[in-house]
């Protein structure tokens, strides 16, 4: 019996020798063959992966969006979440179009002309300088797609594929980091959740359900959007 120290490899004899030589030959001839099919691999990877120019394009492509939606307001000072629920209608040439129905029913509109509020006279334009307002642009130009847009204010970060995918903003304009820390956004073929994480220790979750996108504007709707 052969003795080995200090935990080394035991030495080898003629035989071993030629069954190392053997496994090395057959090591590098499987290695040779595998290789082009790692690249061509690798490449095949590259060509499919998901980008924001990609993830841009999905989430542009439906004119018209209609949903539900769950908001969940996480405060420091209360124990439960404060949870609001509605409809919303995302229409690409027109806006947003955001109504709570409960616990409170009230009616927003988001649009490049501003942020109005409906009320017994009409949609009203709010003050276009609140962090409000800041919010409610940045939900427009998630669920539309426009990553040039958040690309002005944040550093974004995409993982996963055009099923799955997982939006992580940084925020970078001064306005913005004061009142975010970071925002998350989780969707597939449409968004699903916005996760905003904010300076203070208070989050926002909203969950979008149920969302379609092969219904047109209602008259009602182009009314709204109209006015």
């Amino acid at each position: 019996m052969r003795s080995h120290v200090g935990g080394g490899l035991p030495p080898m004899d003629v035989n071993d020798n030629a069954g190392r030589l053997s496994l090395r030959s057959a090591l590098r001839s499987f290695a040779s063959k595998l290789a082009p099919t790692v690249a061509a691999a690798l490449l095949s990877f590259n060509a499919h992966a998901f980008d924001l120019q990609q993830l841009s394009a999905q989430l542009a492509k439906p004119s018209v969006i209609h949903g539900n939606f769950t908001q969940e307001k996480h405060l420091r000072a209360l124990p439960q979440p404060l949870v609001s629920q509605g409809t919303f209608v995302l229409a690409k040439d027109h806006g947003l179009l955001w109504l709570l129905k409960t616990p409170l029913q009230q009616d927003y509109r988001i649009s490049a002309q501003g942020i109005a509020r409906r009320d017994a006279n009409g949609w009203q334009l709010l003050p276009n300088k609140s962090a409000g307002a800041e919010q409610n642009r940045l939900f427009l130009a998630v669920l539309q797609g426009d990553s040039s847009g958040l690309q002005r204010d944040f550093d974004l970060q995409l993982q996963g594929q055009a099923q799955q995918w997982k939006l992580t903003l940084i925020p970078r304009s001064l306005l913005l980091k004061q009142v975010f820390t970071q925002i998350n956004i989780d969707g597939g073929a449409l968004v699903k959740t916005i996760e905003l994480l904010e300076t203070q220790g208070d989050s926002t979750v909203l969950r979008m359900q149920d969302s379609t996108a092969d219904q047109p504007l209602s008259d009602a709707e182009q009314h709204d959007f109209a006015q």
